[in-house]
């Protein structure tokens, strides 16, 4: 079945919808400036897919209650403002996986107790580290970093709704996206590939620190090299819910992991209750410090 390629000209996403669908508002970023345009030759066609799970009233239901929690700083329209647009969409991704190698520096640490005579004359048990230099080499096999591919999700935006149940991969086929929104890469390889690096690179340094021996370490500089990259076109589960909250301000998303339910969305703060916070608070601690003794 062929589908239609869209390009909504507010936020960059890249879209696919069914052959009799020709305009759409997109799901990203509410935009109704969506055009179309013909389909990129040589497109990379996805690897995997995974299904929703999260229907759509339970994840309008989750959307709803976490709006409702983030309420305290927002302005008051974003609290009025409905949420009823929920839209499912098939979000791309890459799946990358790398072999890691690293030298690494570090000081590791031991603990010892000794006895010390203190001010008054009692003695005390203390505590003390022992530092010493470590120097060694670690390698493992880094895989299950997931990466936008779109413009339309932030990379860490989708990280806020992680993790997906990787276990759960199916092959891809178009009758997995039928009857759903399912957005190309509107991001390159290499910009997804970098973002793979990073994430790689920081998990890399978590296992690092995990594998330290000793009580503790500090000075951690690992030198971090990566071979053998691969990246796996993917679709992901999304629930995308645009919250117009102001006729004159893009509206505020949330998405909800079509998988596991996890929500994420960017909150507009208001200023002024901010501020009146800020002097509530203020408020509070001068009465204090006049009621304990600190004032004249």
């Amino acid at each position: 079945m062929n589908r239609t390629t869209l390009h909504c000209q507010g936020c960059g996403a890249v879209l696919e919808l069914d052959p009799g669908r020709r305009t759409v508002t997109c799901a990203f970023c509410g935009s109704p400036q969506v055009v179309e345009r013909p389909p990129a030759p040589g497109r990379e066609a996805p690897t995997f897919a995974l299904g929703f799970v999260v229907e759509r009233p339970r994840a309008l239901e989750l959307a709803r209650a976490w709006k409702g929690s983030r309420g305290l700083f927002a302005p008051r329209r974003f609290n009025a403002a409905p949420a009823e647009e929920v839209q499912g969409v098939y979000a791309p991704a890459y799946l990358y996986t790398a072999e890691a190698h690293a030298e690494y520096h570090a000081e590791i640490g031991e603990h010892y107790q000794v006895r010390v005579k203190g001010k008054d004359g009692k003695e005390r048990t203390e505590t003390r580290t022992e530092w010493k230099p470590l120097t060694g080499r670690w390698a493992g096999y880094v895989e299950d970093v997931v990466v936008t591919a779109s413009r339309g999700i932030a990379n860490e935006d989708l990280e806020r709704i992680e993790p997906f149940d990787l276990r759960a991969l199916r092959r891809y086929t178009p009758k997995l996206v039928a009857g759903w929104i399912a957005e190309e890469p509107s991001l390159d390889r290499a910009t997804c590939q970098e973002l793979g690096r990073r994430e790689a690179l920081t998990e890399v340094h978590r296992r690092l620190s995990a594998f330290m021996p000793g009580d503790r370490h500090r000075n951690l500089r690992p030198k971090v090299s990566l071979m053998h990259e691969d990246l796996e076109l993917l679709l992901l589960p999304v629930w995308v819910l645009p919250v117009r909250y102001h006729p004159e301000k893009p509206p505020a998303r949330l998405l909800v992991n079509g998988q596991t339910g996890a929500v994420y969305g960017r909150v507009p703060v208001s200023g002024w209750k901010v501020l009146v916070a800020v002097v509530t608070v203020l408020a509070i601690a001068a009465a204090l410090y006049v009621l304990l003794g600190g004032g004249p």
